[in-house]
């Protein structure tokens, strides 16, 4: 028994050793598409609402163990979401740093299908206050959401991806004279193309 467990030891301690060895850091860019579209709370059925497409860019880091195929990526992305309703514009302009867990399968030496999930941090440069003609927004300076995303490495230096992010909490609020009427989420699709370096 102490010979059996010796041995699953030492597997454990060599396999340890060599994941660090095979583990790659890579940097690069990324941009894309954002759609981003509303979800109402405590507002009239005939409220209006239409999507809002925006874009990201920046830059982006990923750390990848070869063998397992598990990696973390990440990214510095400037971001344009927001909502158009009754045929207003609520813009939302700022920083945006996804976080995923990304795991990867093989298909060939040229290509590879990933999944990815993890947490996503949006701060709105903006004030946040907008007045419009038919309504005042409160808009949050920082939302937490969560990412869900699949996608294709190509030729190992070229990903293509679709992404959905889904806030944890209020994007922002309804104010009509000063008082809230209402809520929103901003939930937001994304198609991505990066270039790793």
């Amino acid at each position: 028994m102490k010979k059996i467990l010796g041995v699953l030891l030492l597997i454990a301690l060599c396999a340890g050793m060599a994941i660090p060895a095979q583990a790659q850091i890579h940097f690069g860019v990324k941009g894309g598409l954002n759609l981003s579209k509303a979800s109402f709370s405590n507002v009239g059925d005939n409220f209006k609402k239409d999507n809002f497409t925006g874009f990201f860019i920046g830059p982006m880091a990923e750390f990848t163990i070869p063998i397992v195929g598990l990696g973390v990526d990440g990214a510095l992305l400037f971001s344009q979401r927001g909502i158009e309703a009754e045929g207003e514009k609520i813009k939302q302009t700022g920083l945006d740093i996804p976080v995923n867990l990304k795991y990867t399968i093989g298909l060939g030496d040229f290509l590879g299908l990933y999944l990815a999930a993890g947490p996503d941090f949006y701060f709105d440069f903006a004030k946040n206050k907008q007045v419009l003609q038919s309504f005042d927004t409160d808009k949050k300076r920082t939302e937490v959401g969560i990412n869900l995303g699949a996608g294709l490495k190509l030729i190992n230096h070229l990903q293509v991806g679709v992404n959905y992010n889904i806030p944890l909490g209020d994007s922002g609020k309804f104010l009509v004279d000063g008082a809230e009427s209402g809520s929103y989420k901003t939930k937001t699709w994304q198609v991505s193309a990066a270039y790793i370096f």
